[in-house]
């Protein structure tokens, strides 16, 4: 169904890779940028399933140079999406102002766990963090007991990886019809409270 559309994906954990599989399996080329030092090499398919189908390129986002190759892939690209703390992109100049200004068309697609603002945007956090604050944890196990922890489900795939390939998606239909890119923020926390409407109605 996406054959014809190239993403390129900054490696980032779990839920953007998985986003990333998605888009391969949907049939765009997805294309993900590995870093590169001495102690890492970009993963082979039978290591990472996640990478399965993905081209790939190893670079180091310090190095001018390669910044410079990211940013001929993002140029060429119809949409990229990536998984960096809040303003991580913007340090390296590879943020949605200076890619937009690059690629019109393109759609540039982020996720967090508490989103580019607010007052947790820079703090750290994790899958259970996310279904805690939102909500989702109070209906995992029986009214009884205490929460049992479910896999990260729920918050990185659920709430993060599906709604970045929903918004992605809603983008690229965007784009195709107005000629005209944009930002797709999906915050893990805002996905996974978005979920629960059907337990909490």
């Amino acid at each position: 169904m996406l054959h014809g559309i190239t993403i390129v994906e900054f490696e980032a954990l779990g839920p953007a890779p998985f986003a990333g599989r998605m888009f391969t399996e949907l049939g765009a080329q997805v294309i993900v940028v590995h870093r590169r030092d001495e102690n890492h090499s970009p993963a082979k398919s039978a290591q990472s399933p996640l990478d399965a189908g993905k081209r790939s390129i190893a670079l180091n986002l310090k190095h001018p140079n390669d910044i410079e190759i990211a940013k001929n892939l993002v140029a060429k690209a119809d949409a990229i999406i990536e998984g960096f703390r809040p303003g991580v992109m913007e340090k390296l100049g590879l943020g949605p102002e200076e890619m937009l200004a690059e690629n019109p068309f393109l759609v540039y697609g982020r996720m967090t766990g508490w989103g580019q603002t607010g007052p947790l945007a820079r703090v750290a956090g994790h899958d259970l963090n996310y279904i805690s604050l939102s909500g989702a944890l109070h209906y995992a196990g029986l009214p009884e007991d205490i929460p049992q922890t479910p896999a990260t489900l729920v918050g990185d795939i659920g709430g993060g990886a599906l709604y970045l390939i929903a918004g992605v998606l809603s983008g690229l239909i965007h784009a195709m019809k107005t000629g005209r890119g944009t930002v797709v923020d999906a915050a893990i926390v805002d996905g996974s409270a978005h979920m629960m409407n059907l337990l909490m109605s």
